[in-house]
């Protein structure tokens, strides 16, 4: 007997997952409930008994985490993969999904990162501070409201798209195909990340050597370093910043602290200059 998942529970699965992905989130289970918790909608509908509800929904206590935007795919993908197991497809059981799901959360968390991380939310934050100058509260209520459409209407695209493309779209997503995006969402995550970089991070220094009786300082650091290489300042913090965080493993607050450590000592010893305008 075919079942089919109504409309109206797909989108309550889906407002589930899109406000509680992270519900009772732990290092131990991480997305785990938020993952279950979208998936009851669609054990309630598709199976009457209380006994095959309980079966069903042992399926999905198992480990889940990835990016939670573009992870809505996923929930889409195992809703048809369920529907189909409600109607009686053999091929699709509890290890079937499972190991579906398992590997799906790795590229999708890498595409997700790239993507949304690492490209949509520097741009918006790009955009709303430009908008921010003066203090106008503009650039705020722009990003507010910029990335929550662009979650909601994004992230209900997907799951539905993964519903209607089932098992097909997991060659897309972890083939050829999802490598070159992944490479390419990557490839722009890192020029976003440089612009963003370039305009709205600006360190510069106060060092300068004057000559006994001299005016004029004969060495102008800052001035120098603009001729041969303007913002070499900055492109040096932002390299030794995704150093520490990215290869040495230390944690934003830590990087921060750091930061802070050596703007104390290079104002003590003249290096920076607490009153420079940056």
């Amino acid at each position: 007997m075919e079942k089919k998942i109504s409309k109206k529970t797909l989108s309550k699965s889906f407002h589930k997952w899109y406000y509680g992905n992270l519900t009772c989130f732990s290092q131990e289970h991480m997305q785990t409930f938020g993952y279950l918790c979208s998936m009851l909608p669609i054990i309630e509908e598709l199976y009457e008994k209380k006994e095959d509800q309980l079966n069903a929904i042992k399926t999905y206590t198992a480990f889940f985490n990835t990016e939670p935007q573009l992870g809505a795919v996923v929930v889409g993908i195992t809703a048809g993969l369920e529907e189909a197991r409600a109607a009686g497809a053999e091929d699709v059981d509890d290890e079937a999904i499972n190991g579906l799901r398992a590997g799906l959360m790795g590229p999708i968390a890498g595409i997700g990162d790239s993507l949304v991380v690492g490209t949509v939310i520097p741009i918006l934050l790009g955009i709303a501070l430009g908008m921010s100058n003066g203090g106008s509260p503009l650039g705020a209520i722009f990003y507010i409201i910029a990335w929550n459409l662009f979650a909601y209407f994004g992230m209900r695209f997907i799951y539905f798209k993964g519903y209607d493309l089932g098992g097909k779209a997991v060659d897309f997503l972890v083939g050829a195909k999802g490598d070159a995006i992944r490479e390419s969402i990557t490839l722009i995550g890192g020029i976003v990340i440089g612009s963003v970089a370039a305009s709205w991070v600006s360190i510069k220094t106060a060092f300068t050597m004057t000559a006994e009786g001299a005016k004029e300082p004969f060495l102008d650091l800052q001035k120098t370093l603009d001729g041969v290489y303007p913002g070499f300042l900055t492109a040096v913090f932002v390299f030794l910043c995704w150093y520490l965080l990215a290869k040495k493993g230390l944690s934003p607050v830590k990087v921060m602290l750091l930061l802070v450590v050596i703007a104390f000592v290079g104002v003590l010893i003249g290096f920076f200059n607490p009153g420079l305008q940056y």
